[in-house]
Formats: structure tokens, C-alpha cells, sequence
């Protein structure tokens, strides 16, 4: 993968990601609030994007390998499971933040910033988490999901969503001290 920025800082009540994206700051913004573009590197669904507004998620998480790869047992029940949460604070193209679990599993802020050459550095923060076990369920599937969106943008494959998630679930958990 070309991109050369991937940090991530993760503690029991927050979640840090870092990621240099090969693509100019409006065309990650487009994945971030298109509901189609967002379904293939998250979850998309009905988005009213405005403070006050709404983001929509539909879990299918089957869609985002592109090859067929069951989900794991514990996941597969989950297949089209819907919800939205509340956008709290909209700075287009720069700025996306929303409750998670309308709030009870904190807020994510998303931060976008050009780093020239057609390029954008992304900062995803979850903070307000309950204790390890979010940090290392909401680790894995943030780490996962934004390894599908800086493969997507950069026009790469993406042949098994959930071998990265359980990579990203793993570092999480040693980050916490759950491994």
C-alpha cells in the first residue's frame, strides 16, 4: 500500500486513527457522506447531513470483501441490522461528528486535512468509550474499516474484510490489555 501514514493510539476510553489517504479531501469527504460510497468501505444508509441531521447505517459487512467470505458466527446475525445516529457538528469538507449508540458509546469526530499531492490526511477519534471491551470492538472494527477505505481510495483489492478486522481487533485488545 502506498500510504504512509497509519497510527493509531488506543486507550479504554479513546481511539485515535491516523490515516494518509490517496485521494483529494472532497473525494473522501463524498465517501464519508454518500450513503453508496460510505457502504463500501463502512456501512451506508439514509444521511441527512446537517447538525441535527441523521447518518444511517445498515450492517453488510459481506459486501465490503471482494471475494465471498462468510462472516464470523458472532457477527452474522448482525446482516442487515439498521440504525442511525445523530450528527452533532458538520464542517464540510473538513470536519463529521456523531453519536455512537445515540451517545452511549461516545461520539466519533472525523478530521480531514489536504497533504498535498491530491492526498488527505484523516484523524478519526471515538472517545467517550465504556472500558476495554469497546476499545477493543469498536479498535478492531474502526482499524478494519478504515484499512478497506485507504484500499478503496487507492484502487486496491480487498479480499478479506474480516481477516483485517480480526488483525485490528487483536492490536486493539493488546493495547488494552485484553489479548
Amino acid at each position: 500500500m502506498a500510504d504512509t501514514l497509519s497510527s493509531d493510539t488506543i486507550t479504554a476510553q479513546t481511539l485515535r486513527f491516523e490515516r494518509d489517504l490517496a485521494a483529494p479531501i472532497e473525494t473522501v469527504w463524498d465517501y464519508l457522506i454518500d450513503p453508496e460510497l460510505r457502504a463500501r468501505w463502512l456501512m451506508g444508509g439514509p444521511t441527512d447531513p446537517h447538525a441535527g441531521g441523521k447518518l444511517g447505517f445498515t450492517f453488510n459487512h459481506d459486501a465490503l470483501s471482494d471475494e465471498a467470505v462468510p462472516a464470523p458466527e458472532r457477527y452474522a446475525g448482525n446482516q442487515g441490522k439498521a440504525w442511525s445516529e445523530t450528527i452533532t457538528q458538520i464542517d464540510p469538507p473538513r470536519l463529521l461528528v456523531f453519536t455512537w449508540n445515540d451517545g452511549d458509546a461516545g461520539e466519533v469526530t472525523i478530521e480531514l486535512v489536504e497533504a498535498g499531492s491530491g492526498r488527505t490526511r484523516l484523524t478519526l477519534t471515538h472517545a467517550g468509550l465504556r472500558g476495554p471491551g469497546d476499545a477493543k470492538n469498536f479498535g478492531g472494527g474502526w482499524g478494519a474499516h478504515l484499512a478497506v477505505l485507504q484500499k478503496r481510495l487507492a484502487g486496491e483489492p480487498v479480499a478479506n474484510f474480516w481477516a483485517l478486522h480480526a488483525e485490528s481487533e487483536a492490536r486493539a485488545a493488546a493495547a488494552v490489555g485484553l489479548d
